[in-house]
């Protein structure tokens, strides 16, 4: 099968901000063309106009609420319909919801989960099979290193929903790995965004001290490297695969009294 498209396209979920516009920004210094999708149409706008006027790209915005269970059929049908092929896909659009499980009602939690696990899914189970046909893809789901370590008090489902996508993609990559698709959970730590001001923890995570914290750039131009390269689980930053390794190390039960007792700094209780 021939690797060579006539263009690449880009689609990046939740692009509206945060590491999701750095993931558009990195690839269009790439010379990908992107389709950008968000719930905000001006922040979608505003973005397609910078990356139009400072790089050769194409860009698209597509206006979506992935808490739909219908948006993610839908999307891909106007990307389709827009007689674009896509061959790059970063499942970036997430969130937290604060506090304990019960402080929220299940339909929260379950917009949350449809945002954070099955969106993703669906976007990769429509988009896949015509990167194996042509014998060129890469998917990217950005997790976190929360799914790496011990689940902390309060935001119940956000490590295990990233813990989710972090084994999806090891096993999407070992499906892959003779097809020409790369597949990488991206697994940043503590990221420069507007993440923490959405969850109501902008105040909590400020007293963390400065060298925890990577910029949502750089954890891009990261991510979109490991993906080449291959690998199927990335941690963004030094600090972050130190924490990962010595968690590793730890015996269970201490690395949950580690990061119960820490959670208080990084989690709405």
């Amino acid at each position: 099968m021939s690797t060579e498209r006539a263009a690449r396209w880009a689609l990046v979920t939740g692009a509206s901000a945060g590491i999701g516009a750095a993931f558009a920004r990195e690839f269009a210094t790439r010379g990908i063309n992107l389709v950008l999708t968000a719930r905000r149409r001006d922040r979608l706008d505003e973005l397609a106009g910078e990356l139009k006027s400072g790089h050769a790209v194409q860009v698209e915005c597509v206006v979506a609420d992935l808490a739909d269970p219908q948006a993610p059929a839908r999307l891909c049908a106007e990307i389709a319909r827009r007689g674009i092929a896509v061959d790059t896909l970063i499942n970036n659009a997430g969130y937290g919801l604060p506090g304990h499980f019960h402080a929220q009602p299940w339909q929260a939690h379950a917009q949350f989960l449809q945002v954070m696990v099955s969106s993703p899914c669906e976007l990769v189970h429509i988009l896949l099979p015509p990167m194996q046909q042509c014998g060129y893809g890469r998917i990217i789901n950005v997790a976190s290193l929360a799914g790496l370590i011990p689940g902390a008090s309060g935001h119940t489902l956000y490590a295990a929903s990233k813990a989710f996508l972090i084994k999806f993609s090891q096993s999407l990559a070992l499906e892959n790995a003779k097809r020409g698709v790369n597949v990488c959970a991206v697994c940043p730590g503590f990221t420069y965004s507007e993440f923490h001001d959405v969850t109501g923890t902008r105040n909590i995570v400020s007293k963390m001290p400065g060298w925890m914290w990577l910029g949502a750039a750089e954890v891009a131009r990261q991510g979109a490297d490991a993906v080449e390269r291959g690998e199927a689980v990335f941690v963004t930053g030094r600090v972050n695969r130190l924490i990962k390794s010595l968690v590793k190390l730890l015996p269970d039960r201490m690395s949950m009294r580690m990061v119960q007792k820490r959670s208080k700094n990084f989690r709405a209780q």
